[in-house]
């Protein structure tokens, strides 16, 4: 799994060497920072391998509340900056009413769509690369009863969860999910004791791998997972050094490709990444290499290419609502 999504960002890092940048971009991250260890920190690697690729150098801005959302973006774009471009749903709004403001200005933004000729909006087909971390649970599971504790109860995360119960049925029909949110506003994403706490309820019920989608939350499930005995699966970075041994694997979502391309030249419009374009996939290195068997490898690399080919089809949630 590792060659094919390094392959896609040699060749991303190989076109963005010969670009000249014509204004200092910049990133703004959404709460939680750049040092979460999850989705945050995939862009600033993004935005830190553009800088050793090219020589550049970025302007940046971590929120730590909502208002400052449409500060930043609004601040990058009087100082030139461009593109700017915003981390994470929640900035959508601030993003589109600056973008209007500044239509000479490119953005870009992460997981949401804004519809205007200056912005390009970068969405993920999570579901699909949650369907091969749900076919490893279900492989790995010895009780037959996982879990999934996300972060706030929105579309978005559903999506994880509606890709992780595909993938664990299409190993074991039979499989019992277990899945609860960490809230229903954004402070979900910043409580690790909160998603400690709902792990060690699921464990207590008999779950022996859990699916962490709830960004620094995520730490205190993975926690509470290897405290409890239990196999856990991280997101959006690869968090397998984090508990080696315990971390099954983590479903890898490449925010870094997106800040990278983004630097590199905005392309309105949207722009989708899966599985075809290395977009989403699992981890797999020292830290987790003696938990993933060469037959689980195989049936979940077999799986992969079916969904590449459009053989094997994924439902998205937010599309079908097909899941619970």
């Amino acid at each position: 799994m590792r060659r094919p999504l390094r392959a896609a960002a040699g060749l991303l890092l190989a076109a963005l060497a010969a670009a000249v940048a014509q204004a200092q971009p910049a990133v703004i991250y959404e709460l939680g920072g750049k040092s979460d260890r999850s989705f945050n920190q995939a862009a600033f690697e993004g935005a830190e391998r553009w800088k050793q690729a090219t020589g550049g150098r970025y302007l940046e801005f971590e929120v730590g509340q909502s208002a400052q959302r449409e500060q930043a973006a609004r601040r990058f774009a009087e100082r030139g900056a461009s593109p700017v471009v915003a981390i994470g749903f929640p900035q959508a709004a601030a993003i589109g009413t600056v973008a209007r403001e500044f239509p000479k200005t490119a953005f870009a933004i992460i997981d949401a769509v804004v519809d205007l000729p200056n912005v390009q909006s970068f969405v993920y087909r999570e579901h699909e690369g949650s369907f091969l971390v749900g076919m490893l649970a279900a492989l790995a599971s010895q009780s037959g009863k996982l879990g999934f504790v996300g972060g706030m109860d929105i579309p978005l995360v559903r999506r994880f969860l509606c890709g992780y119960e595909q993938g664990a049925r299409f190993v074991n029909p039979k499989v019992v999910l277990l899945s609860t949110m960490a809230g229903s506003t954004p402070a979900a994403w910043t409580d690790p004791e909160r998603g400690a706490e709902l792990t060690r309820t699921q464990i207590a019920q008999g779950v022996d791998v859990v699916f962490a989608a709830a960004g620094t939350t995520g730490l205190g499930i993975l926690q509470a997972a290897k405290d409890g005995g239990i196999l856990a699966i991280g997101v959006d970075s690869n968090q397998n050094h984090l508990h080696p041994g315990t971390l099954l694997t983590s479903m890898v979502k490449r925010v870094d490709l997106a800040v990278m391309q983004a630097f590199g030249g905005v392309k309105p419009g949207i722009t989708s990444l899966g599985l075809k374009e290395g977009g989403v996939g699992y981890s797999l290195d020292q830290h987790n290499d003696k938990l993933l068997t060469p037959a689980m490898r195989q049936r979940v690399e077999a799986a992969r290419a079916e969904i590449v080919a459009g053989r094997l089809k994924v439902i998205d949630y937010t599309v079908a609502n097909a899941c619970r």
